[in-house]
């Protein structure tokens, strides 16, 4: 791997994504609202809410989990306990669901889009091999999205420690099982489904189809997300840790296999049969 020419191409799809604000507005929109919004609106009502008998069922449902559950969740009353177990494992999933979301928008677009571009021409005629090509553009995919995830867990922190950690008396955000699942659990869960998604992408004909695509994608690996986080119930280290390195080996076979997946003629807008 020319790592040189790898990252050159990187930073044209990058500074071309940066330049089309049509495109990345909406997605900061999106990390704004899934990371910031929506997480201070439920907790906000949580901490703030007069009790109800709608709140105490919450509270006696919070206290019905599983002994195991119960010793990782912190809080003197049920009302406390309920908002720490929805900022910690309820909302885990928007850690994978949003980044997720922005690299497959990213991805989808990444090879057809040349074609449509008139660009892929120059991919197709430039020195680099499709290896290079295919590695470059699942990196220029995956940048945007786990960016998106850094930042919005930032923002996600400081969130629940101003609201959740002002209930239970100090900062206590991320824990363990947050950090991990954010450094070691969705870099591997994005390539999983670029990977696939650059796959379609080199197939399609079109961007459309692409995106319409790389739904079926994301869609199962949204759900897995969704598994990881309930995993995180019970041993949230030990289950980051496993999911995470289940994650990368299936990452890791699939980006192997998938230079095969990127002909030149796809980029000329020539079927790869002719």
């Amino acid at each position: 791997m020319r790592w040189t020419m790898i990252k050159a191409v990187i930073r044209i799809d990058l500074y071309r994504l940066f330049k089309t604000k049509d495109y990345w507005i909406p997605l900061v929109i999106l990390s704004g609202i899934f990371f910031v919004l929506l997480p201070g609106v439920l907790l906000g009502s949580l901490g703030l809410a007069q009790p109800s008998p709608i709140l105490g069922q919450i509270g006696e449902i919070v206290g019905t989990l599983p002994d195991a559950i119960q010793r990782n969740i912190q809080g003197d009353d049920p009302m406390t306990r309920a908002s720490y177990a929805v900022a910690v494992y309820l909302l885990a999933p928007i850690a994978i669901v949003v980044p997720l979301t922005i690299s497959s928008a990213v991805g989808a677009n990444s090879i057809v889009g040349e074609r449509e571009r008139g660009t892929g021409e120059y991919l197709a005629h430039s020195p680099l091999t499709v290896g290079e090509i295919y590695i470059a553009k699942l990196i220029a995919s995956l940048i945007p999205g786990y960016l998106a995830g850094i930042v919005g867990f930032a923002m996600y922190s400081v969130v629940v420690n101003i609201i959740v950690g002002s209930q239970i008396g100090r900062w206590f955000f991320p824990t363990a099982g947050w950090l991990l699942l954010v450094l070691w659990v969705i870099p591997p869960f994005i390539a999983i489904a670029l990977a696939l998604i650059l796959r379609l992408s080199a197939q399609v004909r079109s961007a459309a189809s692409a995106h319409q695509a790389s739904s079926l994608v994301t869609l199962p690996v949204i759900l897995m997300s969704y598994a990881v986080a309930s995993g995180l119930l019970y041993s949230p280290v030990i289950s980051a840790a496993v999911a995470g390195l289940i994650a990368w080996v299936v990452a890791i076979l699939l980006l192997v296999s998938g230079t095969k997946s990127i002909k030149r003629e796809r980029l000329l807008g020539v079927s790869a049969d002719t």
